[in-house]
């Protein structure tokens, strides 16, 4: 089983990835975030590095997930901190019209190649929550990025995930737990995302321990 985690930058995608693959022995992919020259620049002027930094993304994603294609016969569960399709909520928010002109024939052209996951987990959460982790882990090419910012990254990644349709998607309200440091948490998630069966969209809020499908 394929599954990918997804959500704003600040959510815990990589944290849960790392917990998740040690938990059921899997193979692990995490994106090459830091690798990118581009990454700190854009954050200091968006508009000017915006189409390097979102071509160097998609081409590094590519890279690396087009390497599933192949089954890995040594593991029951692949594990991925994001998908491929999520490179364009970025491209969207962040490209100029002709960029994204450019931009969208290049991922045309290889994002069919790409494995689709049997399973997506879309982590939620609140701008304040997720502006305090990325505060917490204090990266310094992170340090420009504003609430405004991730206000609209918020929005535009609800907005990608309440209409993706390839494959099914698990949202997790995870904006009152601590999957990282509180084992209880992170156990009922497991459960919850190991269930023999899952709804094309499924809400599910640990704190309540509600889920809802559609």
């Amino acid at each position: 089983m394929y599954i990918a985690i997804e959500g704003v930058i600040g959510v815990g995608k990589t944290s849960l990835a790392k917990k998740l693959s040690e938990r059921l022995n899997a193979k692990l992919i995490l994106e090459s975030f830091e690798d990118n020259p581009f990454l700190e620049k854009f954050y200091n002027n968006p508009e000017r590095y915006a189409f390097h930094t979102q071509i160097h993304f998609l081409l590094s994603r590519y890279k690396q997930l087009i390497k599933l294609k192949q089954e890995d016969l040594f593991y029951d569960y692949i594990i991925s901190d994001y998908i491929f399709e999520k490179d364009k909520i970025f491209a969207y928010m962040n490209l100029k019209d002709d960029e994204l002109e450019l931009y969208e024939r290049i991922s045309q052209l290889i994002e069919k190649e790409i494995r689709t996951p049997d399973l997506v987990i879309y982590l939620q959460s609140t701008v304040d929550r997720l502006m305090n982790n990325i505060k917490q882990r204090n990266r310094h090419y992170e340090k420009e990025i504003t609430k405004e910012y991730i206000k609209d990254l918020n929005e535009g990644y609800n907005y990608f995930f309440f209409r993706f349709r390839a494959t099914k998607v698990l949202i997790v309200n995870v904006a009152e737990i601590d999957f990282v440091n509180n084992e209880n948490d992170f156990e009922e998630l497991v459960k919850k995302i190991l269930s023999p069966e899952h709804a094309q969209l499924e809400y599910f809020n640990p704190v309540n321990k509600k889920a809802i499908s559609r």
